[in-house]
């Protein structure tokens, strides 16, 4: 069925046979009843067979309301005495395009423009919303991540730094332990007895070797020194005032170590007399300290 043009739809409807009546109607209930105003709306739409009605606009009173719903049924109602066509507009489209671009169709254009507006605003904010929490959400995300590696790194730091130290002791546990590391000796008798052995068979180093270990061992005994094999002869000795060593015995053990690293290490040989006199300086300072034990 063609469609026929919305002229002759609205001209044909009912309210306009009885168009002062309705109106009248509307304006009497908007006076005396505005209560059922919206019955009497209803009711004129139903017998305009769906035809929009123009949208009431926000705070409007009950009698302008019916002033708006009767201007508009009047202008609806003229159109049947005008020209169904409007100059120049042949195909229906653009008669129908003509009819909407009335000025009494300006609240209807302009509610369906408010309408797709609305929707428009309501699907911007709905996308502004929802990239605006996945962006918070990414963020939230990525400060978690940076505060994790940042942990991370703290604890990678500490572990590397503790093992570095174990391993910078470990290092030096060797030099440490070999300090530390007393010189196993034999009674200051022992030595002595082996010095006097080694000078009876004409061995005067082996003799002073042994009447240095003498004296060690002697030193030892008293805790006035702690012999080992890291130390010098001459360090060992400059240690003797600080662990409560006499200054005569201090100086006589400085002069004793100093003649042996002398003789010991010259490459000239060491004659029995030299060596039998150090045999028997140990002896002395030997006998010396050990009148003096409690």
């Amino acid at each position: 069925m063609p469609a026929l043009p919305l002229l002759l739809l609205l001209a044909a409807l009912p309210p306009c046979a009885d168009r002062e009546a309705v109106s009248r109607r509307l304006e009497d209930t908007a006076r005396s009843r505005p209560q059922d105003l919206n019955a009497e709306v209803n009711r004129l739409v139903e017998a305009l067979d769906g035809v929009p009605l123009p949208p009431g606009t926000s705070g409007q009173s009950a009698p302008d309301r019916a002033r708006q719903l009767t201007v508009y049924l009047e202008a609806v109602c003229a159109l049947d005495s005008e020209p169904a066509v409007a100059p120049g507009v042949t195909s229906e489209p653009e008669r129908l395009r003509a009819i909407l671009d009335r000025p009494e169709f300006a609240r209807a254009r302009q509610r369906n423009s408010d309408l797709l507006t609305r929707l428009l605003r309501e699907l911007q904010t709905w996308l502004e919303g929802l990239f605006e929490s996945r962006g918070a959400q990414g963020f939230a995300v990525a400060t978690r991540a940076v505060m994790l590696g940042l942990a991370l790194a703290v604890v990678l730091f500490g572990v590397l730094r503790v093992r570095w130290r174990r391993s910078r002791k470990a290092t030096a546990a060797p030099g440490v332990e070999g300090e530390a590391a007393p010189l196993e000796l034999d009674t200051p008798g022992e030595h002595l007895g082996r010095a006097r052995t080694a000078l009876e068979t004409e061995d005067a180093r082996e003799a002073i070797r042994e009447g240095l270990l003498g004296l060690l061992s002697t030193l030892e005994q008293r805790k006035l020194a702690r012999p080992d094999r890291v130390k010098t002869n001459r360090e060992l000795a400059a240690e003797l005032p600080t662990r409560g060593a006499p200054a005569k015995v201090a100086d006589e053990v400085e002069r004793l170590v100093g003649w042996y690293d002398q003789a010991f290490y010259s490459l000239e040989p060491v004659s029995r007399e030299e060596a039998a006199r150090f045999v028997e300086s140990v002896e002395q300072l030997h006998g010396t300290l050990a009148e003096g034990r409690p």
